[in-house]
């Protein structure tokens, strides 16, 4: 008797970053939630030890991808797989890299690396998927950026300018996918508790620590906005409230942000200059 595999109601979740920190985190709460997973990530050991342990607990079904999403041939693997398989229903865009240094004193290659990890390849995948989900008419998108998307000044210049590249790009989508049945996200976590800051060169031991948030803490908030239909979550951000004034201060510029005459408060003599 053959016994036919459990797929998903809720479909196929693909994960990047999926092999340790917030994308396994991500991996073992979407499991639990019913989703079956894709994991994505460049280290075949780490990446399998988080699918046997997920598909034992929860007996969901568990495809690992190994690839280095700083490889246009790789990228163009996963790309392939969210363009092919229908049965994804959610991606969950994770997979980055950071720095702590100053754009000063940093390596003009790494900080080109982290800008095709963090924006090109982001982009090309949540592209591929939300083409799928359109046509499908159902699907979600999870971003995950950063504070420093509205914060700047915190850490490597190259680093804030990739993760508001994400906000905006995340804003972006969901305007023009709203109408066809999928859902975007993008988180915006602070300092959260991973290996991400040993890699950006400075430990999390070393951060205040009231600063600092247990990655599946702010996994779950992240997932509980998700379920609330927030377009931006700030899992630490107190009072929602604030957001909304930001956003809403920000939409108050908009009609003035393109007219055909420069601001009077620049004094520009367009008579003088005929």
């Amino acid at each position: 008797m053959t016994t036919q595999p459990n797929h998903s109601k809720k479909g196929t979740a693909l994960i990047t970053g999926a092999s340790t920190g917030i994308g396994a985190i991500y991996a073992d709460r979407l499991a639990k939630r019913g989703y079956d997973l894709i994991l994505v990530a460049r280290q075949q050991a780490r990446l399998d030890a988080v699918a046997t342990g997920i598909r034992s607990e929860s007996g969901r079904e568990v495809a690992v991808v190994v690839a280095d999403l700083n490889v246009a041939a790789d990228v163009r693997r996963v790309e392939a797989i969210l363009s092919s398989d229908a049965s994804i229903t959610l991606l969950v865009n994770n997979a980055g890299v950071g720095a702590t240094s100053s754009v000063l004193e940093s390596d003009a290659d790494k900080m080109d690396a982290m800008i095709g990890l963090n924006i090109t390849s982001l982009a090309r995948l949540a592209g591929a998927a939300a083409r799928g989900f359109a046509a499908r008419g159902t699907g979600a998108l999870i971003n995950i950026a950063s504070i420093v998307a509205v914060a700047p000044e915190i850490l490597n210049g190259v680093y804030g300018g990739s993760k508001a590249f994400v906000l905006a790009f995340s804003q972006s989508l969901h305007h023009e996918l709203k109408d066809k049945g999928v859902q975007v996200q993008v988180v915006l976590p602070g300092a959260t508790r991973t290996e991400f800051w040993d890699v950006a060169g400075l430990p999390a031991e070393h951060l205040p620590q009231n600063i600092v948030m247990d990655a599946q803490d702010m996994v779950d908030a992240a997932l509980a906005g998700f379920d609330q239909g927030e377009l931006v979550t700030i899992p630490s951000l107190p009072n929602a409230a604030d957001w909304q004034a930001y956003e809403e201060a920000r939409q108050h510029l908009v009609p003035n942000l393109s007219l055909s005459e420069p601001a009077p408060r620049f004094n520009v003599d367009r008579a003088g200059r005929n």
